[in-house]
Order: structure tokens, then C-alpha cells, then sequence
């Protein structure tokens, strides 16, 4: 069993406290800290929780507390990560670690040189329909990865914190791109650098100083491209696909708009349908089991196998430092209008790799571009010759 200190008692902290207490069961929040004291009784009556406080560190500090989950408005992660470090607590932090890589790094160096478990909780790369995706593409089925591209898009977030820049760090490239990335990098390989990024940007509808609309490319060492779409200006609910395309096969997912579950009616009754869903009636798509679906079981069952095990879970806070940098470069590059390097003054992942190469051999003097079978039966091998460049044509019979 876990004893879980909770810092804010918001949207998603009320996701997370359905995940915890209701997945394994045995795991209990035994603290609840909020910045007002109104939530934080509420929270705790809803959640039968023992202890509340407007004080994070009392929180924090509380001496039945094993494990510190952190569901706190980007610009207080800092502060929550620095007095889990000074009480040796370990801690998970929501998306995205920090406001900037800046932030993410000394959250990391200090979690680090504590000694302290640190679980970075990106929920999507622990859906169900992500970790299938993700097995098969371990196991090799679509052979080398060339592009992995994530799609996050809906009307806005929920709390007020979101739309101001200073507390936010940023609009829907930081609180939207950040799941978006780590899909992809999850994909192409985490152990594979990124090097450079090309993002466009904009605030296209909403009244704020952010960007509320962003599409970027995440160039890999090896070759790869990552992309990412998100918005905050789509309107019919949440919309979360991804798809990744290899040598040898490609995988599309939905993870939430369509996934088969789809219902009519006038809104006689009606209420929550989904998370983002702007309407309770007409043609809808709720989501079988909402929690489960967008990874929240998984992640924790993650998180608290790790660190019973003693071991580093699926997603740490370094992981939260790299996609920060990779966010910082589309930012740079959204301003510049060019490519921007992606900026990592720590990586521990595989070093000098170049592209690699893309030419398959057919035999002594060919290459192989292209074969199928014709609508009339024939076999049609497309070659190009490796002495003269000249593309070739065979029809085997």
C-alpha cells in the first residue's frame, strides 16, 4: 500500500484520485493540499481523505506519507518538487514537468542528488491502445520507424491557470505538445537524440497572450521525423490519434472521438459524457471507461510497481527534461521561422548516429525501389541500377 500526499485538488487531481483509489485499490491519499481551503475540505469529503491543508509543505511533510503526486498548475511544480527533495519524499509530477527545460533540469539535478524516486506522469503513453501500438512496433512489425506523428486537439482546458502565460509557461505547445512528443519519441526510440525542430504557431480564436493552434517537426538523428498537431481551437470534443509508419507496416490509432462507441439522444437526463465533450445531445461518442482509456490505470500501476521494486519507472523526470527541450526548440523555431536545434546539455541516450541508410540491395547491381503484383496478376519489380542511376522495370511471369 501507498500513503499518497496529493497537491491540488482540481480536474486533474480528481482524475488521478479516481485512478489511485480505484485501480489497485489498496493505494489511499492520506493528504490533500489546495490553494483553497474550500477545495481542499471538498476534495477530501468526496475522496474520504484524513488530512487537508493549504500549506504544501505541512502536506508534504505529513509523517504517513510515502509517495507525493503532484497535480499542481505548471508554475508551482518547482516549488512542490523542491520540498519533496528536502523531505525525502518521492514524487510524481503532472505534464509537463516545467514551464521550460530550465525549470525541468533543476527539478531533475535536484530529485537526482536527493536520491529520491521522480515518475514523470505522461498518462498517454500509457494507454491501452498506445502500449499495444508500442509492442508491436519493439517486436519489429513495421521495421525501421520513419515517422511517428500524434494529433492533440480540442476546445481548451478546463481551469483559468491555463490561459495565463506566466503561471501556464505556455498555450497548447506545452500542455498539448508534450504528450504529442513523447508518443512519438516513444515510437521512433528514446534512446534516438532529437536535433532539431520546425514549428508554426499562432493564436488563431481565443483572447490570450499564448498560442492557441501549432504544428511542429521533430528531426531525429537517425533520420526519423516526429510531428505533432495541437489546438485549442477545435471544436466537437477531444480528438487523440496517433500514427506511426515504418519500412514495413504502419499502425493508426484513435485513441478518444471515435473509438466505436457512438449514441444519439435529445439530452433528456443528460450530463458528463466525456472529457472535452462539448454537447450532451445529439450524435455522441462517450468513452467506455474514461480513466482507463487515456492511460491513468496503467501509469500509476507503472509508477507504484517501480518504486516498490526499487527501480526507475517507465517515465522519469529526465524524460520530462528532454520533451521540455524539444518544446523550447519549437518555441525558438515558431519565433525564427527556421529550424532550431534542440538543446540538451544532458543526454544519455546513443551518441554519433547519422542517418540511416534507405537503399535496399535486390542483387549484385540493383537497388530495390518498388514491387507489387498488378490487377491482371503479374509481378512488377521497379529497380534502379546502382552503376548508371537509371530506373529499371521487370515484369516477372
Amino acid at each position: 500500500m501507498q500513503r499518497i500526499a496529493m497537491l491540488g485538488s482540481g480536474f486533474i487531481g480528481r482524475f488521478y484520485a479516481d485512478s489511485l483509489q480505484g485501480q489497485r485499490s489498496k493505494d489511499k491519499i492520506i493528504s490533500i493540499y489546495s490553494r483553497r481551503e474550500e477545495s481542499a475540505k471538498k476534495f477530501a469529503s468526496d475522496y474520504q481523505v484524513p488530512y487537508y491543508s493549504t500549506n504544501m509543505e505541512e502536506a508534504i511533510a505529513h509523517p504517513e506519507v510515502d509517495v507525493v503526486c503532484v497535480s499542481l498548475p505548471n508554475n508551482l511544480h518547482e516549488q512542490a518538487v523542491m520540498l519533496c527533495c528536502k523531505h525525502k519524499r518521492a514524487v510524481m509530477v503532472t505534464k509537463p514537468l516545467g514551464r521550460n527545460a530550465e525549470e525541468a533540469r533543476r527539478m531533475l539535478d535536484a530529485a537526482e542528488k536527493a536520491g529520491i524516486f521522480n515518475g514523470y506522469l505522461e498518462d498517454l503513453v500509457y494507454a491501452p491502445k498506445f502500449l499495444k501500438a508500442h509492442e508491436t512496433v519493439r517486436k519489429g512489425a513495421l521495421g525501421r520507424i520513419l515517422w511517428a506523428k500524434s494529433r492533440e486537439t480540442h476546445p481548451g482546458p478546463h481551469s483559468e491557470w491555463f490561459w495565463d502565460l506566466e503561471q501556464a509557461g505556455g498555450g497548447c505547445i506545452l500542455d498539448l505538445g508534450c504528450h504529442c512528443v513523447e508518443i512519438a519519441r516513444s515510437f521512433i526510440g528514446k534512446d534516438i537524440r532529437p536535433a532539431e525542430v520546425m514549428c508554426w504557431a499562432d493564436t488563431q480564436v481565443k483572447p490570450i497572450d499564448a498560442e492557441d493552434h501549432a504544428i511542429g517537426l521533430v528531426k531525429y538523428e537517425n533520420g526519423a521525423i516526429g510531428q505533432f498537431e495541437v489546438s485549442w481551437t477545435f471544436r466537437g470534443g477531444m480528438d487523440l490519434r496517433d500514427e506511426v509508419m515504418g519500412e514495413e507496416g504502419t499502425i493508426w490509432t484513435n485513441n478518444f472521438l471515435r473509438t466505436g462507441f457512438e449514441m444519439f439522444t435529445t439530452g433528456k437526463g443528460g450530463d458528463y459524457v466525456a472529457e472535452k465533450a462539448e454537447s450532451n445531445s445529439g450524435w455522441l461518442f462517450p468513452v467506455g471507461d474514461e480513466i482507463n482509456e487515456l492511460g491513468y490505470n496503467h501509469m500509476f500501476t507503472d509508477m507504484f510497481s517501480a518504486l516498490e521494486n526499487g527501480v526507475a519507472p517507465k517515465e522519469t523526470f529526465y524524460d520530462g527534461y528532454v520533451v521540455n527541450s524539444i518544446l523550447d526548440a519549437a518555441y525558438r523555431s515558431a519565433k525564427s521561422k527556421q529550424w532550431e536545434p534542440v538543446k540538451l546539455d544532458d543526454w544519455r541516450g546513443r551518441k554519433g548516429l547519422t542517418k540511416e541508410s534507405h537503399l535496399t540491395e535486390y542483387d549484385p547491381d540493383h537497388y530495390l525501389v518498388k514491387e507489387e503484383v498488378t490487377h491482371y496478376g503479374a509481378k512488377k519489380i521497379i529497380l534502379k541500377n546502382k552503376k548508371t542511376g537509371k530506373i529499371e522495370e521487370k515484369v516477372l511471369e
